[in-house]
C-alpha cells in the first residue's frame, strides 16, 4: 500500500514536471503570452471559443502553481511580470499575432448574460429613461428602492431620469441584479477576459489590454469633433478644415447678395415715389393758369352785371329829368 502511494505521489510529480516544462516552452517560443480571465465561463463556450482561435491561439489551462513554476522557468525577466496578474480561474494563450489583436479577437468573442447577485460591474451600469413594460404595483417600489426615478404613463411604469445604480468594480447587490433582469439589462460579458500579455519582440509585459472597437471609434469621433472645433476656432486651414471655411464663405456671399438685392428694391422704390411726387408737382402748375382764368371770367361776368345797372340807372334819372322838364313847360 505504502509503495502503491510513493508511486502515485511520483506519478503526480513527474505530471507537474511535464506541464511545467511544456508550458516554459510554449512561453519561450511564442511571440505573445495572453493571460485571461475565465472566471464563470461556461463549459460549452469555452470550447466554442477554442474552436474559434483554433490556428490563431494555442490555450492552455492549468494551475496557479504550475502557471508560476513556468514562468519561472523561462528565466525572462520581463515574462515574470506576468506573475502579479494570475489568479484563480486564469487560461493561458500563445500566438504570433500581436497582443492588442489578439485582445480584441477575445473581447468580441465574449455575449452578453444578465447579472447575478456578487458579480463585479465591468462598468458603470446606467440606467436610461424611457418606458418600460413594467405594470404598476410592487415593481415601483423595487425600482425606486434602487434609486430610480418613476412614473405611471399610459397604464406602465416609465423610468423618468437616467440613474446610475452601480459603478464599475463595485459588487452587484441582489435588489440591483434583480431591476437589471427585470429591465431585459444584460451587463455581463461572458468569455475570455484579457488580463495582461507579453510581446516577445517588444521583451515588455501590457496589463489593462481590453479593446473595445466600438467604445475607441466612439472616443475617436469625439476627440476629431473637438479637434476640428479647436482648429476651427484658431483659423488653421487643412484638408480637415477648409470644407468648413468654403461653406461659412459661400453663406456669407449670399446674405451679401442678398442684403444688396434688398436695398436695391428698397432704393428703386424711393425713386418711383419721388417720381410720382414730381409729376403730381407738374401737373398741379399746368392746372394754375387755367383757374385764374376762370376767375378772371367770373370778375368779368360781374363787371359787365355793374354797369349795366349803372346804365338802367342813369336812364331812369334821364327820363325823370324829362319829365320834370315837361311839368315846368305846362
Amino acid at each position: 500500500m505504502a509503495a502503491e502511494k510513493k508511486l502515485g505521489a511520483a506519478q503526480v510529480a513527474a505530471w507537474k514536471t511535464e506541464s511545467v516544462k511544456k508550458l516554459a516552452e510554449q512561453m519561450k517560443g511564442a511571440k505573445t503570452v495572453l493571460l485571461a480571465s475565465i472566471k464563470g465561463l461556461p463549459s460549452g463556450q469555452f470550447h466554442a471559443i477554442k474552436k474559434q482561435l483554433r490556428g490563431k491561439a494555442e490555450i492552455a489551462v492549468g494551475k496557479k502553481s504550475i502557471v508560476l513554476r513556468a514562468l519561472e522557468a523561462t528565466e525572462k525577466g520581463a515574462l515574470q511580470n506576468l506573475k502579479k496578474e494570475i489568479g484563480a480561474d486564469i487560461a493561458l494563450l500563445f500566438s504570433d499575432m500581436d497582443a492588442f489583436a489578439l485582445s480584441g479577437l477575445l473581447t468580441e468573442s465574449q455575449s452578453k448574460m444578465k447579472a447575478k447577485v456578487g458579480d463585479i460591474a465591468p462598468e458603470d451600469l446606467v440606467i436610461e429613461p424611457g418606458p418600460t413594460d413594467m405594470l404598476p404595483g410592487p415593481a415601483i417600489s423595487e425600482l425606486g428602492a434602487v434609486g430610480l426615478q418613476v412614473a405611471v404613463e399610459d397604464g406602465k411604469i416609465a423610468i423618468k431620469a437616467a440613474h446610475t445604480v452601480v459603478k464599475e468594480g463595485e459588487e452587484i447587490s441582489a435588489n440591483v441584479a434583480d431591476v437589471l433582469g427585470k429591465l431585459n439589462i444584460e451587463p455581463m460579458k461572458v468569455g475570455f477576459g484579457p488580463l495582461a500579455a507579453y510581446d516577445a519582440e517588444a521583451d515588455k509585459v501590457y496589463v489593462g489590454i481590453r479593446i473595445d472597437k466600438e467604445g475607441a471609434l466612439e472616443a475617436l469621433r469625439e476627440a476629431l469633433g473637438k479637434a476640428l472645433g479647436f482648429a476651427v476656432s484658431k483659423r488653421v486651414i487643412n484638408s480637415g478644415t477648409v470644407g468648413y471655411f468654403l461653406a461659412k464663405a459661400e453663406a456669407g456671399a449670399k446674405a451679401v447678395e442678398g442684403k444688396v438685392q434688398e436695398e436695391g428694391s428698397e432704393s428703386e422704390g424711393k425713386e418711383d415715389s419721388s417720381s410720382e411726387s414730381s409729376s403730381e408737382g407738374n401737373n398741379d402748375k399746368e392746372e394754375q393758369p387755367g383757374s385764374e382764368e376762370g376767375a378772371g371770367g367770373d370778375d368779368g361776368e360781374n363787371g359787365g352785371d355793374a354797369g349795366a345797372a349803372e346804365a338802367d340807372k342813369a336812364e331812369e334819372k334821364k327820363e325823370e329829368s324829362d319829365e320834370g322838364g315837361k311839368k315846368d313847360g305846362d
